[in-house]
């Protein structure tokens, strides 16, 4: 499968005052399209930072990453927010949904800034909930709906634009477990009947099973990258 990501020699440092914090050092990446990889690491392991720079969301500070054959890091903010808006979709741990807006609208709203029609907004709109099981539940607004309907309107809005990359920030954290495995097997299925090439940080190894390579962090750099092969069906992990 070809790279849809490369970060070669990958660097991000802040500077508190007088302080210098490395928060990546060096890191060389490669990611297939249609992986579907977890990134671990305790707090300050840097990889919320990788996934801010990946989701063109931040720069490096020096090094290079490529998207798509894209060198992202070389490009104005403007161009990266086009990136964003074209090429990725984001799902967060607490859903940034708009409280007064239907699950629809939610929906819509990425397609909105692209200056798609209305009609065309709410065909693909409702299609995208269709897809993670929210047929009938357009008009609720987010008080209307559990935590875990919540993410599934905020993966359908991640899904809307037609994505190449999912970046998933925790996407279970404030979930219960029936709720985060429902999720997670909407990924899976993502992942393995369209191709969406999904990057998941996680903390949590039961989540982190779901996916077939594994990579965790340390101190800005990569401790260990491993292939595996996951144990977990759509109804949750095998005991």
């Amino acid at each position: 499968m070809a790279a849809l990501i490369r970060c070669e020699d990958l660097w991000k440092i802040y500077r508190l005052g007088d302080v210098e914090v490395q928060a990546l050092r060096g890191l060389n990446l490669s990611i297939a399209s249609g992986e579907f990889v977890a990134i671990m690491g305790s707090s300050g392991s840097g990889k919320s930072t990788l996934m801010n720079i990946l989701g063109c969301l931040d720069q490096p500070t020096r090094g290079r990453y490529w998207l798509n054959d894209v060198d992202a890091a070389g490009l104005r903010a403007d161009q990266l927010a086009d990136i964003r808006n074209r090429q990725i979709g984001f799902v967060f741990q607490n859903f940034n949904l708009i409280p007064r807006t239907s699950a629809l609208e939610n929906a819509q709203l990425p397609l909105f800034y692209r200056g798609v029609s209305l009609r065309e907004q709410r065909v693909l709109a409702t299609e995208a909930l269709c897809r993670v099981g929210l047929q009938g539940r357009e008009g609720h607004y987010p008080t209307q709906l559990s935590g875990g309907q919540q993410q599934r309107v905020a993966i359908a809005r991640a899904l809307v634009t037609a994505p190449s990359l999912l970046l998933a920030d925790e996407p279970t954290g404030n979930l219960d477990t029936e709720s985060s495995r429902e999720i997670m097997a909407i990924l899976d299925q993502l992942n393995k009947e369209q191709g969406i090439t999904i990057i998941l940080v996680t903390h949590e190894t039961d989540i982190a099973a779901y996916a077939e390579r594994e990579i965790v962090m340390k101190d800005g750099r990569i401790l260990t990258d491993r292939h595996t092969k996951s144990t977990v069906s759509l109804s949750g992990p095998e005991a």
